[in-house]
């Protein structure tokens, strides 16, 4: 089969030629139809994740078919359309998986990372790790939501708002044209936050009730303005303008961030006490969460907006992404 791989950090990525691997024991092998590149993907490029075993074929939005199951394997069926995530499955032994919550596994795999991911013709994942695809969900278009979708559908499904609240959304890119999307379509007052007037047109056509030029003013007085978000989803990794919408939260206002940046956020205990606001990480989810917002959005129109590269050009679509340029989510497909 062809793969794309990472011989060490820093290194090119290569198109190479290797055995279709064997699944083994509770594993199952997955004929990839397309991937996603994500922006965590650096993490294996650039060997920013502890511990990675080089070489390694990156990749943890993956869409494809059920090829072969391994031994004890009586869920999936060759043929089956599936997907895998970023979560690669599970110990089933540790406390936070006795309590039925593998997403906080102490042992947990990470597709791409922990073992080889979706940049090649064929994977092998965890039987655990695999969700079910709906037939009338195109396979480029579920790719993305298998990371970049989960994660905010996943994270605004749990946030506490209800039906009617003034959601906002900051950042209207890889992350946020999705949450935008899926904050319209599960009955939220949607503003979106974008740098720029000449993005209001986008958000409004995603679905955002308002939209927030953060060009224009002080975001957080916009969000008053419009009464107080109950809850703003952070999709945008830019820590500074994360901070600067602390004090656009109504009270029991949550800040949900989402958006992986490195840096600090700047917030006052006083900022949280007095309106008793909460400020909240949100990683993607288990296959099962997957399998929920794949159907999601098959049954409400939810789509990525995608660029598509054939797996030869992996490179070139990892540069695309990278550099900030894909509007707004790049896959690579198979055929």
């Amino acid at each position: 089969m062809k793969a794309v791989q990472v011989s060490k950090p820093g290194g090119n990525l290569e198109i190479v030629e290797r055995p279709i691997p064997q699944p083994g024991r509770g594993q199952v092998r997955i004929k990839v139809e397309a991937c996603g590149l994500c922006h965590s993907d650096v993490l294996v490029k650039e060997g920013h994740w502890p511990g990675i075993q080089y070489p390694r074929v990156p990749g943890h939005e993956i869409a494809g078919l059920v090829d072969a199951v391994g031994a004890d394997v009586t869920l999936w069926k060759p043929g089956q359309r599936v997907g895998v995530g970023w979560h690669g499955g599970h110990c089933f032994q540790c406390d936070p998986c006795r309590r039925g919550d593998f997403m906080l596994c102490q042992f947990g795999k990470i597709t791409g990372i922990t073992f080889d991911g979706g940049y090649a013709e064929y994977m092998v994942a965890p039987a655990e790790a695999v969700a079910l695809i709906p037939d009338d969900l195109p396979v480029a278009e579920a790719a993305p939501l298998l990371c970049a979708g989960i994660t905010v559908y996943n994270s605004l499904r749990h946030a506490g708002a209800l039906a009617g609240d003034l959601v906002a959304v900051q950042g209207i890119g890889g992350l946020g044209h999705l949450g935008i999307q899926y904050a319209r379509q599960m009955g939220f007052r949607t503003v979106a936050i974008g740098r720029g007037k000449d993005k209001q047109a986008l958000a409004q056509k995603l679905g955002a009730h308002e939209y927030v030029d953060t060009n224009a003013g002080a975001p957080a007085e916009a969000l008053q303005k419009l009464g107080g978000a109950r809850l703003i989803l952070a999709t945008a990794p830019d820590s500074k303008s994360i901070s600067a919408l602390v004090d656009g939260l109504a009270g029991n206002g949550k800040l949900l961030v989402v958006g992986a940046g490195v840096e600090s956020l700047t917030v006052t205990p006083l900022q949280l006490i007095g309106g008793r606001k909460a400020i909240q990480g949100w990683p993607s989810g288990t296959a099962k969460d997957s399998e929920d917002t794949l159907r999601f959005s098959a049954l409400s129109g939810v789509r990525p907006m995608i660029e598509r590269y054939p797996l030869e050009k992996a490179a070139e679509a990892y540069d695309q992404m990278i550099s900030g340029r894909a509007r707004f989510r790049v896959v690579l497909t198979m055929s």
